[in-house]
Order: structure tokens, then C-alpha cells, then sequence
């Protein structure tokens, strides 16, 4: 789409640029528009009485233009390449010097909020116990998370930031809110990144490396409630944790999938420059 873009730029600038800078060109092309309106308009009155003879007239006429295009370009062929060449060579620079394009999201870093960096710097919290499998993997759970079974839910393995910080928002979340939350996933190998890509965009659009998954600073979460795991939307108890999830997690400095446009609302990582695209060590 964007080479096709690209194309008719090209072909509209170089018309342009001969209309304006050569006037045998902007001559003919004045004469055929003039033309092609008095047969447009002699043609309303004649529809009734065309032959045989007009469409040879007309196929000559237009032999005759062709022939005379070949030899202008034949003529100005030099002019035109110059031409062309300086419409076209600022975009072909600008394309082959962009930037190259890693996975990242549109919403602003945020700083942390005071209080949420004094309780950071205050106790080290301990991560919960796990919970049965079997709390995974209900109908419900899979459909919405697909491949859950295979999540890691490991907190070990996440950076030890993030994690306190996770730690913090289902705390003040618990205690504050009343929401029990639950780590789904959260360190991710490349290889099932590359898998859940495979997916489509609907499941994610980063590739292997390109997500925060990948180095232990990424989560996603979900509420628990009566035994039971709550993700789905249509919730409006899920709605209001998740609007309160979102508030806290970004006052403890991390990045809320929520305000994305393809929005992940159970989703949060800790932002590193430099990060995304290469293979942790």
C-alpha cells in the first residue's frame, strides 16, 4: 500500500513539474482538454448519428497523439529524467534513512506518584501464594487467554523493579479497593511470543524480543472473585478494577496496556530505553 502510495506521488509530481516548466507540454495539454470538452459536449447532441467513420477518425486521432508523446518524451527525454530524478530522490532518502521500528505503544511515560515511591523504598513485599492450576484453565479463562495453560507465572523470574512495584499495585489494590488480583503471565519466552504472534494481531502484535515479556518486566493480571477468575469486559465490577488498576499501576511509574489503542487493560510493564529488540544476555 504504501509503495502504490508512494508511485502515484511520484507519477502526479512529474506531471506537475513538466505542466509547470514546459510549455509545449502545458500547450498539448490545454489543446487535449479543450478537445476532449467540445467532443464531450458535440457528442450530447450527436449520439444518435455516430458511425463507422467517426470511430476510425478517432482511433487515428488518438494513433496520431500517441505518436506525438513518443516524440516528445524522444525530444526531452534528458529533461525528464532530471526531472524525475529530482522529485523522487528526497523520498527515496527519506524512506531508506528512517528509523527502524520497534514494537512500542503510543501512551507517555509517567512519573511515579511520592507516595507510592516512599512505600517502593519501604518494606519488600512477598509475592503470593500460587493458586491450583485448575483456576487457568476453566472454558472462560482459555477463550479469553489463549494458550494460558502454557503462561508463565513464575514471579521469580521477573526484574526484581518491576516486581516490587507489581507487588505494590495488588496491594493498594486489595487494600484500598477491595480487588483480590492474580498474575496471568508474566515472563514469556521468545519462543511462545513468537507463537502468540503467530496468532494475529488480535492476540498481540509484538514479535520475539520486541516485547517487555521477554526481560522480566511485563505482567498481565486479572481479579479474583468467589473462587473464580475475572477477565471479561462485560464485567462492570472488572470495568471499575480494571479504570482503578490502570490509576495505580501508572502512579507506581508503570505503563497501562488500558490506554492503548488496541487496548490490553489487564496488561502493565516497566519502560526501559534500549530494551526492546535484543536477546537478554
Amino acid at each position: 500500500m504504501i509503495a502504490v502510495t508512494l508511485l502515484c506521488y511520484f507519477a502526479v509530481a512529474v506531471a506537475v513539474a513538466a505542466m509547470l516548466l514546459l510549455p509545449d507540454v502545458r500547450l498539448r495539454v490545454l489543446r487535449f482538454a479543450r478537445s476532449g470538452w467540445q467532443r464531450l459536449s458535440s457528442n450530447a447532441g450527436l449520439a444518435g448519428r455516430r458511425s463507422a467513420g467517426t470511430l476510425r477518425v478517432t482511433a487515428i486521432q488518438a494513433a496520431d497523439s500517441a505518436d506525438a508523446l513518443r516524440e516528445f518524451i524522444a525530444r526531452r527525454k534528458i529533461f525528464l529524467i532530471c526531472a524525475t530524478g529530482v522529485v523522487v530522490t528526497p523520498p527515496i532518502i527519506a524512506f531508506a534513512l528512517r528509523p527502524k521500528l520497534v514494537f512500542e505503544y503510543d501512551d507517555a511515560l509517567r512519573d511515579p506518584d511520592q507516595k507510592i515511591s516512599a512505600l517502593l523504598n519501604g518494606e519488600r513485599l512477598i509475592p503470593p501464594a500460587p493458586l491450583p492450576p485448575e483456576v487457568f484453565t476453566t472454558r472462560e479463562v482459555e477463550r479469553l487467554r489463549p494458550a494460558i495453560r502454557e503462561a508463565s507465572r513464575n514471579w521469580e523470574l521477573l526484574d526484581d523493579d518491576f516486581r516490587q512495584r507489581l507487588l505494590l499495585v495488588f496491594k493498594l489494590m486489595r487494600d484500598q479497593h477491595g480487588y483480590e488480583m492474580v498474575l496471568l503471565e508474566g515472563y514469556r519466552s521468545p519462543e511462545r511470543q513468537a507463537r502468540l504472534a503467530a496468532m494475529g494481531a488480535h492476540v498481540t502484535q509484538a514479535g520475539a524480543y520486541h516485547s517487555y515479556h521477554q526481560f522480566g518486566l511485563a505482567a498481565d493480571s486479572a481479579f479474583f472473585r468467589e473462587g473464580k477468575l475475572v477477565i471479561s469486559e462485560k464485567d462492570p465490577w472488572a470495568m471499575r478494577g480494571y479504570e482503578l488498576y490502570g490509576q495505580i499501576a501508572e502512579s507506581a511509574g508503570l505503563t497501562w496496556g488500558g490506554r492503548w489503542k488496541m487496548m490490553d487493560l489487564g496488561h502493565v510493564e516497566l519502560r526501559r530505553p534500549g530494551v526492546l529488540g535484543k536477546k537478554p544476555r
